[in-house]
């Protein structure tokens, strides 16, 4: 799933290309992409795009005051071309789901399409008058990038760390990946309890939220858009490594599946050197 410094790249790239091109219009090839139906995205024609932010995981594409927003999901991403085809989108004919053409008036068509793999679909576009009426962006939590962001009075909570990091109205634009390699570089276990975490704890954890991010959003930014997804696996340290070497110490990364996602880990650098067990049967380690 694209996190925070993958979503950061992709806005500030979009931000560069299409701030002063006007919308050629909006092909949808999956009617579940679209999550409404006020305004109507053939509004958007003819309209000029006055910038690109970011909200958490969320992609805010400003059009003349009205908001395209887009949630890329674990499987969902964004192609993005600099001489669009002419042929139309056909309904469920590949993995595009939608394509935004662009005239800046210089040259051929541009644009992206978004794309999703898999059978499991959860990528989102939304069309609103302000960002707000998103329901995932009006619950979101404070930005650990944004200006003046404690995580300290976060930590309040009866919750595993790990769950902590990843719950968006907690935390905006973590998610499974990061949180593997910040907890990796604290030293702290996922199953830890944030409430019960000791002052030393708590200052290597927010350490580690700022290094982790701002070092990922630094790499993300240099690399062409295309080597996003690629790039970000290549640098994970313990996060999809299971059974590989910890860079750390060398002891062989463990992890825990679930049902739908799996978090990895390294014993000896964050759980004293016992392997923890599935969430059902274990019982939560500091």
């Amino acid at each position: 799933m694209p996190e925070l410094p993958e979503v950061n790249a992709l806005v500030e790239f979009l931000d560069r290309e299409i701030t002063g091109a006007v919308v050629a219009g909006i092909e949808l090839a999956s009617f579940a992409v679209l999550k409404t139906f006020d305004p109507p995205v053939a509004a958007l024609s003819g309209l000029s795009i006055t910038g690109v932010s970011r909200h958490g995981k969320f992609i805010d594409i400003d059009v003349d005051g009205i908001h395209v927003v887009i949630h890329l999901a674990k499987a969902g991403w964004l192609r993005w071309s600099d001489d669009l085809p002419d042929t139309r989108l056909k309904l469920g004919a590949s993995n595009i789901a939608a394509r935004i053409r662009l005239d800046r008036g210089d040259g051929p068509t541009i644009g992206f399409d978004l794309t999703e793999a898999g059978t499991r679909k959860g990528l989102a576009m939304y069309v609103v008058r302000d960002p707000a009426e998103v329901q995932g962006v009006a619950a979101l939590g404070p930005d650990p990038l944004g200006a003046g962001f404690e995580l300290r009075p976060l930590l309040a909570r009866r919750m595993q760390v790990k769950r902590l990091l990843r719950d968006q109205k907690i935390v905006a634009g973590v998610g499974n990946a990061y949180s593997d390699e910040i907890l990796h570089a604290a030293k702290l276990s996922p199953f830890a309890i944030a409430e019960t975490l000791t002052d030393a704890e708590i200052v290597r954890l927010e350490a580690s939220v700022q290094d982790i991010l701002r070092a990922a959003v630094q790499e993300a930014r240099s690399k062409p858009v295309e080597d996003l997804k690629d790039d970000k696996r290549t640098r994970m340290q313990v996060h999809g490594r299971a059974g590989e070497a910890c860079p750390v110490c060398g002891d062989a990364v463990l992890e825990v599946v679930y049902a739908d996602s799996s978090l990895q880990y390294c014993p000896t650098c964050q759980t004293g050197g016992k392997p923890l067990k599935d969430r059902s049967t274990s019982k939560f380690l500091k």
